[in-house]
């Protein structure tokens, strides 16, 4: 792939979905013959920085924005291609990069420019109090970021201040949503529609269908109250020994699960396991269930699920909805229905022929859609349509100036 792009992003204090999607990016782009630099960033860099100086440079941050400019010119970027700029990148760097020269592409994993926790999630339920609001004033009066009103201030001075200047309007050529729903949420937040592009996350390299011989059900994410932990758990209390889970995670709720689990000799908790672990748990595993509560973005265990032919059990919300298709790749269920899921799962535990070919049907799903190859076709494309816009709008400014000029 002839390309010259820098990938940008600002990894969490815990690792997550979006940066193993950068880390892909980065060796997929690579290893297709791209010239590829990275500009990064870790929240563990906050350290005891002052409220008002990290809520300042989430707004506005110089530091990194100069810094980018400086990577664009020096190496002559084509692209820059933000995952995440909350909170330590900033908006600025858009600016920036485009200043500079290059086209700017940012691929929305979750909702952060919609929502102030980034989940549309509040109080056990969805919530889209503020969407479509120039100011998010509902977030920082329910503290939706880190249950703080300060903090969730500051994320509200971010969007808004940004959508005040059309920094989203006019500085990135685009976006990538990675479903369909995604992208109808920020259609209705306001983001321009002719640069939502759709492209589903990926994996860097194919681990190949399994067998599938495990007697087990697996449930693998953070363990969170949107993530439908306790749904998982009430469910497993009517399932006794028919069908054992092993769930595999770390979080908030890491204490509550593992106290279940005295009490449920079905269920085994893990804790947090590596990328490899988990693959090898995927391999042997009957079902994977994702109980979310909230839309989720595209979570890449269910890429590698399909990957390896082991069907998806999710809740019927979201991206969900059409990331699992039903009797496809696997079974929907009402999320937050605990004894709805249980008789999914017991329904399709039971039947051998329905589960060897929802098997069939996932690994298809993964070779049509989500294989590396399949992703730099897509992101091939949509460098170019970002560099032919960038292109277009100089032209139009130069040509503006020209006629300005000439009229004096």
């Amino acid at each position: 792939m002839a390309v010259n792009v820098l990938l940008v992003h600002n990894f969490y204090q815990q690792g997550g979905g979006e940066d193993q999607v950068f880390h892909a990016e980065h060796a997929a782009l690579r290893d297709a013959g791209g010239r590829v630099w990275t500009y990064t960033v870790s929240n563990d860099s906050i350290g005891g920085a002052g409220g008002l100086s990290a809520a300042a440079r989430a707004v506005w941050n110089r530091d990194a924005a100069r810094e980018v400019g400086a990577l664009v010119k020096r190496h002559a970027i084509d692209v820059v291609h933000f995952h995440n700029t909350f909170p330590l990148v900033s908006p600025a760097s858009y600016y920036a990069a485009r200043a500079n020269g290059a086209a700017v592409v940012q691929t929305l994993h979750n909702y952060r420019l919609l929502c102030l926790n980034a989940l549309f999630y509040r109080d056990g339920h969805v919530c889209e109090d503020c969407l479509g609001k120039a100011v998010p004033w509902p977030g920082v009066k329910h503290a939706c970021y880190r249950d703080s009103r300060a903090a969730s201030g500051a994320t509200a001075a971010m969007l808004s201040v940004h959508r005040a200047l059309g920094t989203y309007a006019r500085e990135v050529d685009a976006f990538v949503t990675l479903t369909d729903f995604a992208r109808g949420r920020m259609l209705a937040g306001g983001l321009p529609a002719d640069r939502l592009v759709v492209k589903p996350n990926f994996l860097a390299s194919d681990p190949g269908m399994s067998t599938g011989d495990g007697d087990f059900a697996l449930f693998v994410g953070r363990l969170t109250p949107e993530k439908g932990v306790r749904t998982l758990l009430e469910a497993w209390k009517t399932l006794g020994s028919s069908v054992p889970l092993v769930i595999v995670g770390d979080g908030p709720l890491a204490g509550e699960v593992e106290a279940a689990t005295r009490l449920l000799p079905n269920v085994r908790f893990l804790g947090r396991r590596d990328r490899a672990d988990v693959l090898a748990l995927m391999q042997r595993a009957r079902m994977l269930v994702l109980p979310s509560l909230w839309y989720e973005g595209f979570p890449m265990t269910a890429v590698e699920a399909f990957a390896v032919g082991l069907p998806v059990v999710a809740s019927d919300i979201g991206s969900l909805s059409s990331v699992v298709r039903e009797d496809r790749t696997g079974a929907l269920f009402q999320p937050g229905a605990a004894a709805e899921l249980a008789k999914v799962v017991t329904r399709l535990a039971s039947d051998d022929g329905t589960l060897a070919r929802l098997r069939t049907g996932a690994r298809e799903a993964f070779l049509a859609h989500y294989t590396v190859e399949r992703h730099l076709q897509q992101i091939a494309t949509i460098y170019e349509d970002a560099a032919r816009r960038r292109a277009d709008r100089s032209l139009a400014r130069t040509g503006a100036f020209e006629t300005d000029g000439r009229a004096g």
